[in-house]
């Protein structure tokens, strides 16, 4: 298809966030969370494979100066590869949208199915050598993963083993002929009824950040027992509620600070917190510094 540009849409660069796995294997995950689109680029060599999972939003993957355009959106994978060609990512990602990218080399990814390469189709002698384009959808245990890798918050020395034993999970999860096994990895969230009450969850905490609703309010407006909204929020989000809601205020005070139109009572404000102090005490257990700090360093 043709990607149509309009000639007044915002658009702004972004960076991928890129966690090395072992050689000939990354992992690029990607979180817009501005009002404006992002343009993200990466190179990528032909002997490459790549798996894009957007997990939010939507977006747009651009090849030969415009002339072919790849969507992406909610909830659905894109398998990508052309041992013919390289094929250099160009993301357009829209506002609000999170995607999140594994890129492994073909000769990486062989040595994962060497004993049971026919059952990989595009890995067969017949096919090894075409260019191969599919897509799918997500389904709720991939979902966990997805979101764990994205909103990861464990202790940054360990990302890369905790990454790692992830995306080997998601891939075993992406290549799983057995749609029973999911009932097995993920019991509770199966249900895509519960997971899409879970998604809710999050949308109503953070559209009213400042003023969150108490657990027991949040349960009772998603239709979710708190037992059930408690172990759901952490298996999809990798925090409890709360947790979440604390790093994703903290994101949103760093980028108004950075962007040196409110001080940090106004910041503080905006963000739910009645006085200053609280604000810069918990800006720093964020941060490690002090709001007033960040925007000198910053600036």
């Amino acid at each position: 298809m043709k990607l149509e540009k309009s000639a007044s849409k915002s658009v702004a660069r972004g960076t991928f966030g890129e966690t090395f796995i072992e050689d000939g294997f990354f992992v690029l995950t990607s979180k817009n969370e501005d009002n404006v689109i992002q343009i993200l680029e990466r190179e990528i060599e032909s002997s490459y494979i790549q798996f894009h999972f957007c997990t939010k939003g939507s977006g747009a993957f651009v090849f030969n100066q415009g002339n072919y355009t790849l969507n992406i959106i909610e909830d659905t994978s894109l398998l990508l590869y052309n041992p013919q060609r390289d094929l250099p990512i160009h993301l357009e990602l829209q506002p609000q949208s999170w995607l999140v990218s594994f890129v492994i080399s073909i000769k990486k990814f062989h040595s994962l199915f060497s004993k049971d390469a026919n059952y990989i189709t595009f890995l067969t002698e017949e096919n090894k050598n075409k260019k191969y384009y599919t897509d799918g959808k997500i389904n709720p245990s991939m979902a966990v993963v997805l979101n764990q890798l994205i909103n990861f918050s464990l202790h940054e020395s360990i990302k890369p083993l905790y990454f790692k034993g992830k995306v080997y999970e998601l891939l075993s999860l992406y290549f799983n002929r057995n749609e029973e096994a999911d009932i097995e990895q993920c019991p509770f969230l199966v249900d895509e009824v519960n997971v899409a009450k879970l998604k809710k969850a999050k949308d109503i905490i953070i559209a009213n950040m400042a003023e969150p609703p108490t657990l027991q309010e949040l349960s009772d407006s998603i239709d979710l027992s708190l037992k059930k909204l408690k172990e759901g929020f952490k298996q999809i989000y990798g925090d409890t509620v709360y947790g979440f809601l604390f790093d994703y205020k903290m994101e949103v005070a760093r980028k108004l600070l950075e962007s040196g139109d409110h001080n940090v009572n106004e910041v503080g404000l905006k963000v739910g917190y009645s006085t200053s102090s609280h604000f810069i005490a918990a800006f720093k257990k964020k941060f490690g510094t002090t709001p007033k700090k960040y925007t000198q360093a910053s600036s």
